[in-house]
């Protein structure tokens, strides 16, 4: 179970996080939803340690080893293929490399395995990322607005693995600006803007709560009530 309790991140007189409170169940896909700069990443640094809170406390209920993580700068390393960047992590992990090859597999890079990275379209580096992430099958899996910037087929193959990785027992904390994906993949989510938690529950739920649920569950519409901005300034 992922715990926030209180969080308070401030750079020098810049308070970037305030008082932010939520939990993740274990196995669930757990959705911290905003614009850019609401401090989805600033989250996910605490939780996995890269960044000190000023105050407050937080739990992932995993080990560092335990912690798979995706950001949106995937670190690859260009000149290599694909099977080696895996072999390298393998190593670092004290893993069979034959990790690597079954990583590769479950994200539909096999036949990739040989190929640079920098001859990889943005998907299939996305893919190839996220491969790295769950090579050592985490207990936790971070990972910050995954499918950014991708075409509607490829995100979908992306949707599709982390659906399966919920569903083999990983926890999933993922971080979006898109409303219709978290309403799609998440079991619950929290609604963050300006460093503060307006909303939180299972996406029907706050919808419901707000009066905005119709055909679908719409939480843009909520967010948007909520901070009384308009979509053009959201997203």
């Amino acid at each position: 179970m992922i715990k926030m309790q209180h969080i308070i991140k401030r750079f020098d007189a810049n308070t970037v996080l305030s008082d932010v409170t939520f939990t993740a169940n274990d196995r669930e896909i757990f959705g911290l939803l905003g614009p850019s700069g609401a401090g989805k990443t600033t989250i996910i640094n605490i939780l996995t340690r890269q960044l000190d809170a000023d105050d407050g406390s937080f739990d992932t209920g995993a080990s560092l080893f335990e912690t798979g993580l995706m950001l949106d700068t995937d670190g690859l390393y260009g000149r290599l293929s694909c099977l080696d960047n895996l072999s390298l992590f393998a190593d670092i992990y004290g893993i069979p490399r034959r990790k690597g090859v079954e990583a590769l597999r479950n994200v539909g890079l096999a036949e990739a395995a040989k190929k640079s990275v920098n001859a990889l379209s943005k998907g299939m580096r996305q893919r190839l990322a996220l491969a790295r992430a769950i090579l050592h099958e985490p207990k936790v899996l971070f990972l910050d607005e995954p499918t950014s910037g991708l075409d509607p087929a490829t995100a979908k193959g992306i949707h599709q693995l982390i659906q399966g990785l919920c569903a083999g027992g990983s926890t999933v904390f993922l971080t979006t600006h898109n409303m219709e994906e978290a309403v799609k993949l998440c079991n619950h989510v929290a609604l963050l803007h300006q460093g503060k938690i307006v909303e939180q529950g299972a996406p029907a739920e706050i919808c419901r709560r707000h009066d905005s649920y119709k055909t679908t569950p719409d939480l843009e519409a909520v967010f948007i009530k909520l901070t009384g901005e308009e979509h053009e300034e959201i997203f």
